[in-house]
């Protein structure tokens, strides 16, 4: 529920911002994602699965900069 995106940004086409938040809302209290998130975590369909950059990132110490710590003398 928490991804810093304000309700108010949802795209027009979604209906008015308040109806999508009180039904989204109701379903959470039913347990209704729950069960979605426990149907897909049983019967996952690995042929959609994609990893591409915009998942996957590097670390921070991972930029092209030359190997290793060396101790110089």
């Amino acid at each position: 529920m928490r991804t810093g995106a304000p309700w108010r940004d949802l795209p027009d086409e979604y209906g008015r911002w308040h109806t999508v938040y009180m039904r989204f809302s109701r379903w959470a209290k039913k347990g209704i994602w729950q069960r979605v998130a426990d149907r897909i975590a049983t019967d996952p369909d690995f042929e959609w699965v994609a990893i591409d950059s915009t998942i996957v990132r590097a670390h921070q110490h991972a930029a092209g900069a030359k190997g290793g710590s060396r101790i110089k003398r």
